[in-house]
This record gives structure tokens, sequence and C-alpha cells, in this order.
């Protein structure tokens, strides 16, 4: 199967700077391929206006939340006109009242097979958030189950009350990544497949100092970790305990035990978590994985995949593979 579409929900509530940053994303795309579904609570779509040209391919929904205008087949028939035009990255701009649980369970009630899960980033006002959070309590529970946090607006506070608020919001995120930025500046490649974004060698001066300029504010790592077989239980126990700030894991996994000598290819944000079996053709069966995310420590994060290293995987029980295939197309 070719390679799927990641599908990106971008939520967060009235003001945050959603279509700022989706702006962004569009204004810096490098190359990259991005489709667009904006959906704004009211009659007259401001926020589909804004981007307007500046993406590839877009359909607005004008009559109220994307999660209650509709169904997973309705999404399907978006979907499709947008995978037909051979994006790279699909982001679902949701209204400021939308309920992101509700996004993702329609998202992945999906089945179009070309699209894949790419996470829910929730976009959060440092300025606000504290004042927001006190007329709507449920803004807590939206933070809790992103699987990035896009902590917006940070230039506008003082040092004091912008450690007081990033404390407030890590702590809600519990353990998902929390990404400070200014004028909603998120780099493209944190919400892409590794190298998907290609520099172009003859850029111009002004692209020269834009590429500079972005790179002050990029605020992630992305850590490569190869090595041969993995032991399917301790690798699931890597999974389930990741390391605070770890956003995505992409890559190809050889387990090596009989019967299931094929690639497995892990795809993971935030919870979501799936591997897809296919064959190694020509290539050398092994392990070549990439980790993004905020505030990672790379000597850890491979230390930790190397103690998932299995020598002998003729010699593990045959059970340990069940809970991998769970999660397997």
């Amino acid at each position: 199967m070719a390679n799927r579409i990641p599908v990106v929900l971008l939520t967060g509530f009235l003001g945050a700077g959603k279509t700022t940053l989706l702006n962004h994303l569009l204004r810096g795309n490098r190359g990259v391929r991005i489709g667009v579904v904006v959906n704004d609570f009211g009659a007259v779509n401001i926020d589909a206006m804004t981007v307007a040209g500046q993406v590839d391919s877009m359909v607005s929904l004008g009559n109220g939340c994307l999660c209650c205008a509709v169904d997973a087949a309705g999404l399907d028939k978006m979907l499709e006109r947008l995978v037909e035009a051979e994006l790279d990255l699909l982001v679902i701009e949701a209204s400021g009242l939308a309920e992101p649980r509700d996004l993702v369970r329609l998202l992945l009630a999906s089945e179009h097979e070309g699209i894949e899960y790419g996470g829910l980033v929730e976009v959060v006002d440092a300025v606000e958030f504290e004042a927001s959070r006190a007329r709507h309590p449920e803004l807590d529970q939206h933070v809790a189950f992103a699987d990035l946090v896009v902590l917006n607006k940070v230039d506008r506070l003082a040092p004091d009350d912008l450690a007081r608020v990033t404390k407030l919001v890590t702590g809600l995120a519990g353990g998902r990544p929390v990404l400070p930025t200014t004028h909603g500046q998120v780099d493209l490649e944190m919400l892409l497949e590794p190298g998907a974004v290609s520099v172009n060698p003859q850029m111009s001066f002004d692209e020269l100092l834009h590429d500079e300029h972005e790179h002050v504010h990029v605020g992630y790592q992305s850590v490569e970790f190869s090595g041969g077989a993995l032991n399917p239980r301790r690798l699931m126990r890597f999974l389930d305990e990741r390391p605070a700030g770890l956003y995505r894991a992409k890559g190809s996994v050889y387990f090596g035990l009989p019967g299931y000598e094929e690639r497995f290819e892990l795809h993971t944000v935030g919870r979501y978590l799936r591997f897809t079996r296919s064959p190694w053709g020509p290539a050398v069966p092994a392990t070549t994985l990439v980790l993004i995310g905020t505030g990672l420590d790379p000597v850890a994060l491979r230390a930790s995949l190397a103690a998932c290293a299995e020598p002998d995987p003729a010699a593990v029980d045959e059970n340990a593979i069940l809970r991998v295939l769970r999660h397997a197309t």
C-alpha cells in the first residue's frame, strides 16, 4: 500500500491561535502539499477566507462543528476529495467549540485506507488559559486528551507568569509534549513523516533568512535508532511507558519470531498505535525508528530501545507477539 496521508486534528478554544498556526504551516510549506478542512462556527466562514489561496485543496463546513455536521461516512467523502489531490498532509481545523474526543473518534472510525491518524494538536492561549478554564472547566480535559499541546502567545507573558502557566499546562498534559510558541510557529516537520520535508538547494536569500528564522523556533527533537531484532514484549513495554515529551514514533521493526519474520511498520502518535505488516523485499531485515518530541533525552531513548533487543528470536515465547498483533493490520 502507498504511504497513507497523515490527518492532523487542529483544536483549541476560541482565539487560541489555530488559524494563525495553520497559516504559518501553509506559508512555510517548503514544497509540501497540504489539504485543509476548515470548520468555522457560523454562517460566514471567516477562517476559510483567511487561508483561501494558500492551500492545495480545501473543504469548508460553515454549518457548525465538524463533529456534529458529519458522520464517519460523510467524513470519508470529504477525505476522498482531498486524498485524490495526492497531498502530503491533511489538517482539519476544528471550531473552537468542537469536542476533541468526538473528533478523534470520528476520524478513527473512518474506513478510508488512504489516511492515517496524524495526531490531535490542541492550541492553548498562554495569556487567557487560566481565565478560560475558570469559565470552561472542560478545557482541562481537552489538554489532557491532546497528543501535542501548543502553548501559544508565550511572548506576551512575564517570566513568572509564563512559568506558572507552563507548569499548569504541562501537568494537565500528563506527559504529552508541550511546545511553547509565538504566533503559532510550529515546524511542519513535527507533523509529517520523517524526510517528507525537503530543502531546495536553490533557495533564495529571502528564503534562507526565513528558514533561519524558522529554526530559531523549532522547539522539537528528532532521535534515530537502528538495531536488529527486538523482543515484542519489551518493545510494547517501552511504548506503554514512553517518556514524557515523545510525540511520534515511526519506522520499521524486526521481531524475527518464527512465522513473524516480515516487516512491522510502526506508527504512533500520542496514545495511538498501529503496526502494518509487509514483506521486506530486497531490504535486509532490521529495526530503524525515528522518534520525535520535545525535551527528549536521546541517550536514554536509544538505551531504552537497545534494551528491547532480542539476540535469539527463535527462543521467544510465541505468545509474546500477541499484543503487537492486536494493533497490526
